[in-house]
């Protein structure tokens, strides 16, 4: 029978329940168990996908073109697993479905209200996954005590009275804050929200207090005798300077074996600490190069809207005993040359609008000429697509169709299926396709195969019209979709200069770099492919 292990918030939001549902399921699988996780957003919207990064940070997209949160690519590169629609849910679907149901008269003329049809729903998503993994890691977002998340705790509540006590474990996050004034930890805020919990009707197992100075002894006796929990159940969790050491960090405090013990859980293999060991000779190498790379975007104050791409950068940097320090740097800057100046390498990333799209050009430009390596991601390669057209091929205010309809050279350009569709949610090319890549090219080279399969998140697309100008010029493309839509384009004489419509950030993980990184760090340091 499968297990579940709940993990919900209190005091404040950020608190890192994703991080920390996903370091316990990397023990889990050390244990030898199958462990997925699932995320539950209280927010109306049916997806992240029409929200602005400054609101909900990154887009993450799965393998079968869901656009989720964030915290999916964290699942996906703590547990290396691929996950899907049923791993991301939010109120705004949840409520669609239950709605599109009583419109089709699926209830049969009974009054539909939160409880039980919504609860219901959850219900059901909470089971979703059941029959492919051992454990289900559940994930409620917001803060307890948020009136949009209260159908969510609602559900978990049910669900723990309609299933065995020993199959549940529910884990609650808090912060304990210091106050400098006081020269103190205050435990009053976790009191406050474990009770708000139990009012529920939730009693948490176990207690993950972020802190940012040690737990002592009588601090986690207060805490197990106001919030009713074992005092080996009230777990320190120090900021730390890397997240992939809390894995370790909840080990040291035996977060797994309690686990097991309240799921009534034998280990399938003696625990494995040989990734414990891989992440420290990454993380903690005394690495003696450094590179500084500048990723020019319109959200360069908010780290979280390039969280993938952070993630990947610092990843392949490791791998290659580097350090990247990683400036990010506002499109729209007026000193933005002058910035660039003092980095390695250029990255353009994805996004949409015409905001700051001069500002990326101008740096691709800078990087062309002075023979930096760039890497253009999605909107950063048909970025490059423009700068080529307009500077090489003297194609004279060449754009694409997305910042000017009526250009008269539209190098960029929507794609055919995208052209009717009216609604901006979920609609996009969207999720993993397969390229051909040529051989005897920069990507080739990197990839070392002539099939690769990438994740995709986009409406435009480089107009094929305009390939013949543009290889005249020294553009060259060196991947397609089915022999038609451009993939991956590079420069002629260019030591490393690409571009890629797709999103390799999103599948990079902390023990394997993603090979167009990987080589765009190699470029950097000046090695040879």
């Amino acid at each position: 029978m499968e297990k579940y292990i709940f993990i919900t918030g209190g005091v404040v939001s950020s608190l890192g329940k994703g991080i920390s549902g996903a370091s316990i399921g990397k023990l889990l699988q050390l244990h030898g168990f199958k462990v997925t996780m699932i995320k539950f957003d209280p927010y109306i919207n049916v997806d992240p996908g029409t929200m602005n990064p400054y609101q909900h940070g990154e887009v993450f997209v799965t393998v079968d073109g869901t656009e989720s949160d964030l915290d999916l690519g964290t699942y996906e590169r703590f547990l290396d697993i691929y996950t899907s629609k049923a791993n991301t849910n939010t109120a705004g679907d949840i409520y669609q479905t239950v709605i599109n149901k009583e419109r089709r008269g699926d209830y049969g003329g009974n009054t539909v209200q939160v409880i039980p049809h919504i609860t219901d729903e959850i219900k059901k998503r909470f089971k979703a996954l059941k029959n492919n993994f051992d454990v289900s890691i559940i994930e409620i977002g917001g803060t307890i005590g948020d009136i949009e998340s209260l159908p969510f705790i609602e559900a978990a509540r049910q669900f723990q009275l309609e299933n065995r006590k020993e199959d549940i474990c529910n884990i609650h996050v808090t912060l304990v804050p210091y106050v400098a004034g006081a020269n103190e930890l205050k435990t009053k805020p976790t009191q406050h929200s474990v009770k708000k919990l139990r009012e529920i009707g939730i009693p948490p197992s176990m207690i993950i207090c972020r802190t940012e100075y040690k737990l002592d002894d009588s601090l986690k006796k207060k805490i197990s005798l106001f919030c009713d929990v074992d005092e080996n159940c009230v777990i320190e969790a120090l900021d730390s300077p890397c997240i992939y050491f809390i894995p370790e960090a909840l080990h040291k405090q035996n977060v797994d074996l309690l686990i097991l013990e309240k799921l009534n859980m034998e280990p399938i293999k003696r625990f494995d600490k040989k990734w414990f060991v891989k992440i420290k000779s990454l993380s903690e190498f005394e690495f003696n190069r450094k590179i500084n790379i500048a990723v020019v975007g319109k959200y360069a104050t908010l780290k979280d809207a390039y969280k993938s791409i952070d993630e990947s950068l610092n990843i392949a940097a490791a791998e290659l005993n580097a350090k990247a320090d990683i400036h990010y740097i506002d499109a729209e800057d007026e000193n933005l040359i002058k910035k660039l100046r003092d980095c390695n390498a250029i990255l353009v990333p994805g996004g949409f609008g015409n905001r700051g799209i001069e500002g990326k050009i101008k740096s691709i430009t800078y990087a062309r000429k002075n023979k930096i390596p760039f890497l253009g991601i999605c909107l950063g390669m048909q970025c490059s697509v423009i700068e080529v057209s307009r500077n090489l091929a003297k194609l004279k205010n060449a754009n694409s169709t997305e910042f000017n309809e009526n250009t008269e050279y539209p190098v960029i350009k929507i794609l055919d299926e995208q052209k009717e569709i009216k609604y901006k949610g979920g609609t996009m090319r969207l999720g993993n396709y397969k390229s051909e890549v040529k051989k005897g090219t920069l990507a080739y080279n990197l990839y070392e195969n002539t099939e690769i399969e990438e994740r995709h998140r986009h409406r435009y697309e480089m107009n094929p019209e305009f390939i013949d100008i543009l290889e005249k010029v020294g553009l060259l493309v060196s991947a397609y979709h089915k022999g038609v839509l451009p993939e991956i384009i590079e420069m002629k004489g260019h030591p490393f200069f690409i571009g890629v419509q797709f999103h390799p950030e999103f599948t990079s993980r902390p023990l394997k770099a993603h090979p167009i990184f990987k080589g765009f760090i190699k470029a950097t340091l000046r090695e040879g492919l």
